[in-house]
């Protein structure tokens, strides 16, 4: 095997924006009291390109009254319909191709069947869509999985660090996956997805980002001021340590 397959891109981060969440219609005159709502959850990349270039299956794990809850999709679209009446958390599981990343992603979704009583009454035709931005990280990427994915529109590829060279083309041998169409724009529920402002949300990901490492500045200051004041100085106005 040629090792610099396996060759990792120091300062180097690959990432994929994606959305994942549920569309539930309400079934309207053909409701019963254990069958009230149709609905979808998925995962898609946020502006609905091809994901299996990453993503290699997810499995969605429903509430253990469902018929065979856990559920496995191994191509795109990721997603699955079911109908019921109930609201409950679904564990999303994401696995990866080999060249991307051996480590699993986990997510969790509430599906929610019941409008907000601003948005009105239920309606067969307007259904509830509850949707989550999120942005999947691979740092220091394998030299065949940047090549791979360099030119790929449902991936942000930034460009390389001085000092960093690839090898020339065909000098690494990618295994490409079996092209097919896979993107999620002409989807029959793309109507109702929500359309995320990549600029927006990478602004809301930075300041979230900012106010951790402020936080843990925070702490790092007071626990070295803890730690750096003589035993003998804590007073009783002083109760460090204790609770």
């Amino acid at each position: 095997m040629d090792a610099s397959k396996n060759k990792r891109l120091k300062d180097v981060e690959i990432s994929f924006p994606i959305v994942y969440g549920t569309i539930s219609f309400w079934l309207g005159k053909k409701a019963s009291e254990y069958n009230s709502h149709k609905w979808t959850v998925y995962v898609r990349s946020a502006n609905n390109e091809d994901l299996s270039v990453i993503v290699k299956r997810v499995v969605f794990q429903l509430h253990p009254s469902f018929q065979n809850p856990t559920r496995v999709v191994e191509q795109q679209p990721f997603e699955l319909s079911e109908s019921g009446w109930g609201e409950f958390e679904i564990a999303i599981t994401l696995y990866f191709h080999s060249d991307v990343c051996e480590k699993r992603l986990d997510l969790f979704h509430l599906l929610k069947l019941y409008p907000e009583e601003e948005a009105g009454p239920q309606s067969t035709k307007k259904p509830v869509v509850v949707e989550t931005y999120d942005e999947i990280v691979f740092p220091e990427p394998t030299e065949a999985f940047f090549l791979r994915v360099q030119n790929h529109p449902a991936a942000n590829v930034p460009r390389l660090p001085p000092g960093i060279t690839l090898p020339p083309p065909g000098s690494v041998e990618i295994v490409p996956y079996e092209k097919k169409r896979g993107d999620t724009r002409d989807h029959p529920l793309s109507q109702w997805f929500s359309n995320f402002s990549e600029a927006d949300e990478l602004l809301k990901l930075a300041a979230a980002r900012q106010q951790v490492q402020a936080h843990i500045a925070k702490l790092r200051r007071q626990l070295t001021m803890i730690e750096g004041m003589p035993q003998q100085s804590k007073g009783p106005g002083q109760q460090f340590g204790h609770i």
